[in-house]
Order: C-alpha cells, then structure tokens, then sequence
C-alpha cells in the first residue's frame, strides 16, 4: 500500500495544538482501524492510494463547544469494490461530557457531503476515562422532519478492563501499544507505577522483535503519550538504557540523540534571531553598571532586556556620555 501526504498540512510534531495521536494516525492508519475498527479496514483496498486530507478538513472545520480534542483526520480510500470513500476520523479526548458532541459529528458529516458530493464515513474514538459518556447517533425531530444519524464509536476506557486489556497484550498489530500508552497515560494516577507501565510498554517492543524504525516511531508516540515528572524520566532512561544493552541494540539511545542534535540546531537557529539582542543588553546592563554601580543597573534591568535592538542602540549611544542615568532613559 502506498502513502500520499503531498497535500497533507504540514505541522510540528510537538506543537501545541498537536498530539501524538495525529502523528500516529498518519504513521499507522491502517494498523488503526484494524485494531479498533475491523469491519470498515476489511472493505477498503489497502492496495490503492491513502490519502490525508488535513487542508480539506480545515475547510470545514467545526468548532468544540468544550473539552480538548487530540486530532481529526480525514484520509480517502479507496473502497474494495472500487468506490472511492473519504474516512472521517475524530479521535477526541473529552475531560468532561460535551453535550454537542453528536451534533458536531453530523455537522463534519453532512459539511463534507456538501461540499465534495462523495460517501463519508465518520468514525470516533473516545479516550476520556467518564465511563458514561458514549454518543453514538445524532437524532434530530420535528413536525415529520426527522434526522437519525449514527457513527460506530470506541470507548478506549473499555480496554482497561482486564479481558480486554490481555487482548491487547498479545495483538500482534502494533497500534495496540498506542492504544495501551493513552489508557495508561489517562487512567494511572500513581507516577511510580506508570513509570512501570512505560518500560513494560517499550520492552514490549524488543520483545516482539520489532525492526529498528518501527521501535523509534513506536518509541517516539509512547514517550510523547506517557509524560513522567522530571526525576522518574531520569529513572526510566537508566533503566532503559540498561535494558538495551542488554539486548545489544541502543535504539532509543539513538533517537534520544538525535533529538539532542535537532535542538542543538534549533538553538542556533535561535540564537541568531535573538543573539543580537541579548547580546546588546548585557553589554549595556554591564556598561551602566560599570558607570553608575550594580545596583542601578538592576533598576533598569527589566527595561533593558525586553526592550528592541534599535532602542538598545540609542541608549548605548548615550550612554557615552551622559552624566546622569535619566539622561540615557528620558
């Protein structure tokens, strides 16, 4: 099966309105519906083109009312009797029950029907641990005018329990290691066990046997999902890494590094747009205080270091020779 992301929009992985569960979308949509959504994975030709539509979605996008919403993702397939169909699909963390969450669905919904006169079908994953919430139709009645609308809907809180949780254990599709590391992420309060729940996660994955990029990608969505306070990290990285000696294959060691070396890049990159003007504002903080004594630098500490580059140059100018300090600032 073959991927185009050509016309997907592009984004960083590590932004604020992101998630990993986009990138893991876009990097395991098949092993995705798969796992959670079987029925609809057997009827699309994998051979065929997948294709991300984030630009199409934007178009239409509608609003939450409340709670936050990891990502939505729409993707055209190709279906196996040679139809083409556009899968909508909302993956959605909600912290409280949102009363127009079915709406919403229906608005994407019938938004895209609209627009591109093509099947659509909107599927949700719902990742909140409120065990009653579980919107499934969106129905609408008046005067003989009706709207009944349904969307299959995975409540991730139910592979919590432990018949299900052992299914997915032993899954030998990998987005099931995705799936484990939000529920854990979510539903374990205690840092210290979901510390534990973090390495048996990645061990699993030298378990299995996993190619060395598959580990990496894998490696990279469970640590973005299951976030440890900063001493636990500390921990879990000098366990892991002892582990993989052990296993002779320094995976994420690797992947740790080069994401040292990105923001060792990034941090030039930086540098050079704001080097020029820190640089002027240390130097006339030490000037002033070299003048006029340290502690009225520190008065006019603050003024100095978010001021632009272009006044810093002014007030150094008169720095030179003014004789009081209300002369540089007037």
């Amino acid at each position: 099966m073959s991927v185009d992301t050509s016309i997907s929009a592009s984004s960083s992985p590590m932004s604020d309105h992101d998630s990993p569960w986009k990138e893991a979308l876009e990097r395991f949509f098949p092993e995705f519906l798969a796992l959670l959504f079987p029925a609809i994975h057997a009827e699309i030709d994998w051979e065929a083109p997948l294709v991300f539509l984030d630009k199409e979605l934007q178009q239409i996008s509608v609003e939450s009312a409340s709670g936050r919403r990891y990502a939505d993702k729409l993707a055209r397939v190709r279906s196996r009797d040679g139809a083409e169909t556009w899968v909508l699909i909302h993956v959605e963390v909600q912290g409280e029950p949102e009363g127009g969450f079915t709406e919403r669905m229906y608005a994407y919904q019938s938004r895209l029907r609209d627009r591109y006169g093509i099947d659509v079908v909107s599927v949700a994953v719902l990742a909140d641990t409120r065990a009653s919430f579980r919107p499934s139709h969106f129905r609408y009645a008046r005067w003989g005018c009706r709207i009944d609308f349904a969307f299959p809907m995975v409540k991730l809180l139910d592979y919590a329990e432990p018949e299900r949780w052992a299914e997915l254990e032993t899954s030998a599709n990998v987005f099931a290691l995705v799936v484990m590391a939000q529920i854990r992420a979510k539903v374990t309060a205690d840092p210290e066990t979901l510390k534990g729940w973090k390495f048996r996660l990645i061990r699993l994955m030298y378990e299995r046997g996993y190619e060395r990029g598959l580990i990496l990608a894998l490696f990279r969505l469970i640590d973005w999902m299951i976030r440890l306070p900063a001493v636990l990290e500390a921990d879990f990285r000098k366990q892991l890494y002892a582990f993989e000696e052990q296993q002779r294959m320094p995976y994420v060691t690797t992947v740790e590094q080069a994401g040292i070396e990105k923001g060792l890049q990034q941090g030039l990159q930086q540098g050079l747009q704001q080097g020029l003007q820190q640089g002027e504002a240390t130097i006339l903080l030490r000037l002033l205080a070299h003048k006029f004594g340290p502690d009225l630098a520190e008065t006019y500490r603050a003024r100095i270091e978010s001021a632009a580059p272009e006044q810093l140059e002014a007030w150094s100018e008169r720095l030179l020779t003014a004789e009081t300090p209300e002369i540089i600032f007037h």
